[in-house]
């Protein structure tokens, strides 16, 4: 076994060049060359998302569910509620964050992996104006489901209304363009399509949104989204001590994304992606979802037979993959991710791994030309 690859969606194999990053010196949180770091961390997360000079991002020492609570209990007005589209785990997730919050809350559920019925966010929308903002997951991972964050941001703002999306699992490797899309508030992680390490996550807006928060009294401290945007950009530090070595860590991880580009990188993830699919259809394993509904960076498929996930997982970690458990809802099926630096050859050698644990004749053909 020449390395673990990690097949869960996130924390990712990364570059060389990131993790080197981490072996920075030891310094202090209040030094110039932190306000230097911080400013240009923030200026690439806002390039990626697709926003300008008027966009600018919070980063927080935590995983992307800390910066994603950050903008659901800062955002959301008392006067104010917010709409969850659901349709997966991290849909649920989004809802039980307001419930926490004492945030009014109304949630549509269009059930697992269907998709996001944008007749009735538009109902919804129209018969109750009290609904401030609407919560939306980009990319739901628990089934592998692309979510519309284009067509609900448009649909969003035509109603006035404010959109958070998360975009935890996606930015880096979808089309996300935070302008075009009408997002308002876009919640996204170091250690996924970014290919950073985990314990850096972020919040992007506006910085007329962020101003604007001032008026909302604060429901956390240490999540405070106004707070931290007053530390960090106004007065050009960090609130309390981040995760440095980390954050420098996604600084060469941003470089690595501009360069290759988003499309690039959502280029290179879906061919990961088809070759897992097509080695897996050719070997009679069911996939959850149709083509239209599936992000470049997950595969949900059925176990057959008699196998178990436990199984499944125990044998292909002995050949040095590591593949991902689903929820309840989805009970009897598993989940590979593609994300990070994931090649051709290491799906080649995925399918060897799968066929000795399922006792499955290896077809020679996937992966070939890709």
């Amino acid at each position: 076994m020449t390395r673990v690859v990690l097949m869960n969606p996130g924390p990712v194999n990364v570059d060389e060049r990131v993790r080197a990053a981490i072996a920075s010196p030891d310094e202090c949180h209040r030094e110039p060359e932190t306000r230097e770091l911080l400013a240009r961390v923030r200026g690439k997360l806002a390039t990626v998302a697709g926003g300008g000079d008027a966009h600018t991002a919070v980063l927080l020492t935590g995983s992307g569910t800390a910066a994603l609570e950050a903008t659901v209990s800062s955002v959301v007005p008392a006067t104010g509620g917010l709409l969850v589209l659901d349709n997966g785990h991290y849909g649920e997730r989004l809802h039980r964050i307001a419930q926490v919050h004492g945030i009014p809350v109304r949630r549509l559920e269009f059930g697992w992996a269907n998709p996001v019925d944008l007749d009735a966010v538009e109902r919804a929308l129209t018969a109750e104006p009290w609904l401030s903002h609407v919560g939306l997951v980009h990319h739901e991972t628990s089934t592998g489901m692309l979510n519309p964050a284009g067509d609900v941001g448009r649909l969003t703002a035509r109603h006035g209304r404010s959109l958070i999306l998360d975009a935890i699992s996606s930015i880096g490797a979808e089309d996300l363009d935070v302008v075009a899309d009408h997002v308002d508030w876009c919640v996204g992680t170091a250690n996924k399509c970014l290919e950073g390490l985990p314990g850096i996550s972020f919040v992007l807006g506006t910085r007329a949104g962020f101003d604007a928060l001032a008026a909302i009294p604060a429901r956390t401290f240490y999540l405070d989204l106004h707070a931290g945007y007053r530390a960090q950009v106004a007065g050009g530090a960090p609130q309390f001590t981040p995760a440095l070595q980390v954050l420098r860590a996604l600084d060469v991880a941003l470089d690595l994304t501009l360069a290759e580009t988003v499309t690039g990188r959502g280029e290179r993830y879906r061919a990961r992606a088809e070759q897992l699919r097509t080695g897996l259809t050719d070997r009679g394993v069911a996939l959850l979802l149709p083509p239209p509904h599936r992000a470049a960076s997950i595969t949900n498929a059925w176990l057959g037979g008699d196998l178990t996930y436990d199984q499944l997982h125990d044998g292909l970690k002995q050949h040095g993959f590591v593949i991902y458990a689903v929820q309840d809802r989805v009970a009897g099926s598993f989940r590979l991710a593609n994300m990070g630096q994931l090649t051709a050859a290491d799906i080649d050698r995925f399918f060897t791994a799968f066929d000795a644990v399922t006792a499955r004749p290896t077809v020679a053909a996937v992966g070939a030309g890709q």
